[in-house]
């Protein structure tokens, strides 16, 4: 199932806009930090933009990038891969301890399955911390990968760049600026660490899915009962 986002300009100004919201609030001398000034949000900090909701994340709407789902027929998603040109970025979203983050020891196992594989994964420093590079072999030839880990208030999101981006992030273009306006709502259930966290189809696509999978049924019946 392909979502496609076409239209210019409409989540270009999210940075702008969360630093406008930094401007105008209140500091105090308790809270010197600096907000954050691009995503992934947590959703109690996420400014307001176009956003395909899937539940525990949501989407920004970038033009050209195509949102990629698998999902039973429940509409539980099983995988979420963005697509712009040649390029492909795969999302997950993990519970996290309150305390830290996870992406220091997930990484790690990472490159370690990666050299049982047979694939030496090479640390680097990116945007977002540390990255894992790795150049794997597949049915269709060597493939580029590049791993992002964001830690977040009790939840951990992961990207896995395919094609140029990975190997050259200036290319990453469109693909990045879904990262930077991702949103995640980890909800307030207890969940394990580690536990990847609901991903759903909204719900007039769910329903729109499970009427046509009705439709088909109801149509494959008559053949059926006259086997």
């Amino acid at each position: 199932m392909i979502f496609s986002r076409k239209r210019a300009g409409e989540a270009r100004h999210a940075r702008d806009e969360r630093a406008d919201e930094v401007l105008d609030s209140p500091a105090t001398e308790e809270s010197t930090a600096p907000a954050a000034s691009r995503g992934p949000y947590d959703v109690s900090e996420a400014p307001d933009a176009p956003r395909l909701d899937l539940g525990s994340l949501q989407i920004p709407a970038v033009p050209d990038v195509e949102v990629r789902v698998q999902a039973d027929p429940q509409g539980v998603i099983q995988q979420v891969v963005l697509v712009h040109g040649d390029n492909a970025l795969q999302l997950g979203v993990f519970a996290a301890p309150r305390s830290e983050g996870i992406w220091d020891e997930v990484r790690e196992e990472i490159r370690q399955s990666l050299y049982n594989d047979g694939a030496a994964a090479q640390e680097v420093q990116g945007e977002y911390g540390i990255e894992l590079k790795a150049r794997v072999r597949t049915p269709d030839g060597l493939t580029d990968l590049r791993f992002v880990g964001i830690d977040g208030p009790r939840w951990m999101v992961r990207g896995v760049y395919q094609g140029e981006a990975a190997s050259n992030p200036v290319v990453a273009g469109p693909l990045a600026a879904c990262l930077d306006g991702l949103v995640v709502d980890r909800g307030q259930e207890a969940k394990p660490v580690r536990e990847p966290l609901p991903l759903r189809l909204p719900r007039e696509v769910a329903e729109q899915q499970a009427a046509e999978q009705q439709a088909a049924t109801q149509q494959a019946a008559p053949g059926q009962r006259e086997a």
